[in-house]
């Protein structure tokens, strides 16, 4: 299943989007949880999705430790995404690991976590100033 899930987001875009790759990982009443968002849900997911694969340019994912204990599975990954309202474009990259629980061999949940400043805050380029001034004065 690790690699199967592996696999899947390697292979996301918006063609496969439309050709409706998520079905193929999530069950029908999925849940998606990371720093920004909850939805239940596969028509739910699917549309973020869309809407998210819409303005990426590119997005690679590179992954670490996974373990897969009963129907759990964590796994620790590093994305890069390069999308035009981040970092003026340029590639951003954030670590961050997963959780997921799977039914009947699809994932049921799927909870993300990641530095929520990393992945949009630092990278936007009026706040992301403000951040990094913040990060800074703290760090001395």
């Amino acid at each position: 299943m690790i690699e199967h899930i592996q696999n899947t987001y390697q292979s996301i875009n918006a063609d496969s989007l439309k050709a409706g790759i998520l079905r193929e990982l999530y069950t029908e009443d999925a849940e998606f949880i990371d720093p920004f968002h909850h939805m239940q849900g596969l028509p739910t997911l699917e549309a973020y999705f869309t809407r998210l694969y819409r303005n990426v340019r590119k997005i690679e994912f590179s992954y670490g430790d996974a373990v897969s204990e009963g129907s759990h599975i964590f796994m620790a990954w590093s994305m890069t995404v390069e999308h035009p309202r981040l970092k003026n474009g340029r590639p951003v990259q954030v670590e961050g690991t997963t959780h997921f629980i799977t039914r009947d061999g699809l994932v049921c949940l799927h909870r993300d976590y990641f530095d929520a400043g990393e992945m949009l805050y630092e990278n936007l380029p009026l706040i992301g100033r403000l951040v990094n001034a913040i990060k800074q004065r703290m760090g001395q």
